[in-house]
């Protein structure tokens, strides 16, 4: 990296994380909420601004724009790619950034809501961050930085490269997606028009991180069956599906197979959601595992569990569905060695120590993967995801920035 560059990363992220671009996972609209086309328009201004003159924002909220390239080799089209929206977990409204800097180490009391309070021993790599400037929110809200500060290094690597034009690098395609939290960011997407060969997504955590693996998915619908009359003269009649679901949820494996307890490479079922009335219950799973084979394992648990609820019940009946949400990108990945290769020797580049491990979760990445564009995740520094704890260090994203500085440098180089 220059040494005379001025970082416009911090500036853009705390711009970005005050817009308001939570999605909605019951909308059937795409994307799901239309606040997200502000960043959206902001991104495209800003991106014209700094020279890209083909920044355009499409009618689904994707977001293009081209860095051209440089360099006289025949070399991949790269896309870097972030995602707009912030989870429907916690608010985005009202955004407020804080910056804390030079952080000394001790707990971080967002003044907002006193009661939150961000430590050290709940967030171990705050270690590692001590002297730096941490950004949080300031205690009502999420803070955005997933993946907003995606977001802002992709805008501060195209900033970088526009005013540095010394330095090589092929045809670099920009794509910032709508809706990624609830499993929809690239339902839309015209793969013809983004017309890159491999990419990069800027969604992951510590400084160095560099994913490759990350959880297959499916969602699991269950549909309890019961049979509803008036409380007032149900006896022996009324068959309470609700009971029903609440039964089969009692049924679900106790210490094993569930988020809170399982970590690393343990795969899990996971209930999300639960409506219902005395006639009908709907449950709501997501599965997940590193091994896509074992989705169907547990897929056959849960029916199984189904089928025998429902005959302690007699009247009521059991149905489900399963739709794939997305696949382990390592099955794709791994064909393209050099993705990674050039990724872990510009993390050193940049000065950074490479942190390989598997995402408990998904990422745009992984759907791009299946789609034609190997792609892998890179770190911006992002941590305490979907909380009113989440935080980022402005140096974090700055490593990030200088990290894909020196990784376009080695795809033209091709060493």
């Amino acid at each position: 990296m220059i040494n005379t560059y001025q970082y416009t990363v911090e500036d853009r992220f705390l711009r970005y994380v005050q817009v308001d671009t939570q999605s909605d996972f019951f909308s059937d609209s795409f994307p799901s909420t239309e606040k997200q086309k502000d960043l959206g328009l902001m991104l495209v201004e800003e991106l014209k601004a700094i020279g890209l003159a083909d920044a355009e924002m499409d009618q689904f909220g994707y977001v293009y724009a081209t860095i051209p390239a440089n360099s006289e080799k025949e070399i991949p089209t790269i896309c870097f790619c972030s995602h707009m929206d912030t989870s429907p977990d916690v608010s985005g409204t009202g955004v407020k950034p804080l910056i804390h800097r030079n952080y000394d180490g001790g707990d971080i009391v967002l003044p907002d809501d006193p009661s939150q309070v961000i430590t050290m021993a709940d967030h171990p790599y705050l270690k590692e961050k001590i002297g730096e400037d941490i950004v949080t929110a300031s205690g009502t809200t999420l803070l955005g930085a997933d993946d907003k500060a995606g977001v802002a290094v992709i805008m501060d690597l195209a900033n970088f490269l526009v005013t540095h034009p010394e330095l090589k690098h092929g045809k670099i395609r920009i794509l910032f997606t709508p809706d990624e939290e609830v499993g929809r960011g690239v339902n839309k997407l015209d793969m013809k028009k983004l017309g890159a060969d491999i990419g990069y997504t800027l969604d992951a955590g510590e400084a160095g991180s560099l994913e490759e693996e990350n959880f297959s998915a499916d969602g699991m619908t269950l549909h309890f069956h019961g049979v509803a009359a008036h409380p007032g003269a149900a006896k022996g009649k009324m068959v309470n599906a609700i009971k029903i679901a609440a039964a089969f949820l009692e049924s679900l494996p106790k210490e094993k197979l569930a988020p809170e307890f399982t970590e690393g490479r343990e795969g899990f079922v996971h209930p999300v959601n639960l409506q219902g009335s005395a006639e009908k219950a709907t449950l709501q799973f997501i599965i997940r595992d590193f091994d896509t084979i074992k989705l169907g394992e547990y897929e056959y648990m849960l029916q199984h569990l189904g089928d025998e609820i429902v005959k302690k019940f007699p009247g009521s009946s059991f149905s489900w569905e399963v739709k794939e949400q997305y696949r382990n990108m390592k099955e794709v990945v791994q064909h393209f060695p050099k993705l990674v290769a050039y990724a872990e020797e510009a993390i050193s580049r940049a000065g950074g120590t490479v942190r390989k491990l598997p995402i408990r979760g998904g990422t745009d990445g992984a759907r791009l993967s299946f789609m034609g564009l190997p792609c892998p995740n890179l770190f911006t520094g992002e941590m305490a995801l979907h909380s009113k704890h989440e935080f980022v260090s402005v140096q974090d994203m700055q490593r990030s920035v200088n990290t894909l500085v020196e990784l376009v440098q080695l795809w033209e180089k091709g060493e």
